[in-house]
């Protein structure tokens, strides 16, 4: 898991609790001005996500204002780009002669090293900070974009909000060395966003439009795993490169771009025959629901890869779950009654059922 520092306020004596806020943002972030309209009553969570050199923010905050003044900015400047996803709550902000302001999925960028001014809603938002320095656009094009809104529902700015909201909902699934990986991919992706909306991808590195394009690619294949028809060549069709480039941006993978669409698809269907709510469905019906469309090629490549045939595995779940029911009941007579009661009710007692198929 991504280590992570949390801050509650509830976790602090009510007279202390804004002044406390203030601090901590003052020093991980940048030196601000901070008010609330009720400090005796101020109540606000996040958690620091440390990724490289790129932090996120995971945010809930009561009604608060922030300024940054000159003044500030002389006294200490981490010359950091910082956007702002808002999930619920709006933010009026202003900057570099420009005001807006966001609602929900309406995302922003200011820059640490300008004065701007700060007005939010009751917000529950995701932070990012990023190095200005690791942004490879000059500044004076980069600025362009201070304040306004950046698209989180399409393209590269769809991806990045994804990604903003994955970390902000769960770390489980990543290591404490994935952090600088994944700090990579939000410069990316961010980096691709402010070109796109210039409209001048061209100014970017190669490899940087080549990783962003993987990640557009992989994303595209995630939400298309249930289509017989997704093959390497539909995928480079979609985004309108050859399947020989389609390869290339693929070589350094463990997989190829086929054993990576497949093995995707297996986990999916994997997943579901462990899914009690799906076990009465067939086992061939599963697999055609994630595009294999020949059950005996299925049973073969699952068998393959899994060391056991489909129907195998689903019989080793029921068991190993009949198993662990028969050991709760053992120390527990009463959850008999309960069982048998549900059962009257016609209630499912979890995985016990994985039968059919």
């Amino acid at each position: 898991m991504l280590g992570a520092t949390v801050f509650r306020t509830g976790d602090v004596d009510p007279v202390d609790r804004f002044d406390c806020w203030r601090d901590l943002m003052s020093k991980t972030l940048c030196p601000m001005d901070m008010n609330s309209e009720d400090v005796t009553q101020f109540q606000a969570e996040t958690r620091l996500l440390d990724l490289g050199p790129v932090s996120v923010w995971p945010t809930v905050v009561e009604p608060m204002s922030w300024r940054r003044t000159p003044n500030l900015i002389r006294q200490s400047d981490p010359e950091y780009y910082h956007l702002t996803f808002p999930i619920t709550g709006s933010v009026g902000i202003t900057q570099a002669g420009r005001e807006a302001v966001h609602g929900p999925h309406e995302m922003y960028v200011v820059d640490t090293s300008q004065p701007f001014h700060c007005v939010t809603s009751a917000l529950h938002a995701v932070g990012l900070e990023v190095p200005r320095k690791l942004v490879p656009l000059r500044k004076e094009r980069a600025d362009l974009l201070l304040t306004r809104r950046l698209p989180g529902d399409e393209g590269y700015g769809s991806l990045l909000a994804q990604l903003l909201q994955q970390l902000a909902k769960d770390t489980g699934p990543y290591g404490p060395a994935d952090g600088p990986r994944l700090g990579s991919i939000i410069v990316d992706l961010l980096s691709s966003l402010f070109a796109h909306v210039l409209e001048r991808d061209t100014s970017l590195p190669l490899e940087t439009r080549q990783r962003t394009l993987t990640l557009r690619i992989r994303a595209f294949i995630e939400e298309n795993l249930d289509d017989p028809g997704l093959t390497p060549g539909s995928v480079a069709e979609a985004h309108h490169i050859s399947p020989s480039y389609l390869h290339r941006l693929f070589q350094d993978e463990e997989e190829t771009i086929a054993a990576w669409i497949r093995r995707r698809r297996l986990e999916r269907v994997r997943r579901d025959l462990a899914d009690p709510d799906l076990s009465a469905t067939p086992i061939y019906a599963l697999a055609a629901r994630w595009g294999f469309s020949c059950g005996a090629d299925f049973s073969r490549i699952f068998r393959r890869t899994y060391g056991v045939t489909p129907r195998e595995y689903k019989s080793r779940l029921r068991r190993a779950a009949e198993q662990q029911r028969a050991e709760r009941e053992a120390c527990c007579p009463e959850c008999v009654v309960m069982r048998r009661t549900r059962e009257g009710r016609g209630e499912s007692d979890g995985p016990g059922g994985l039968g059919n198929g």
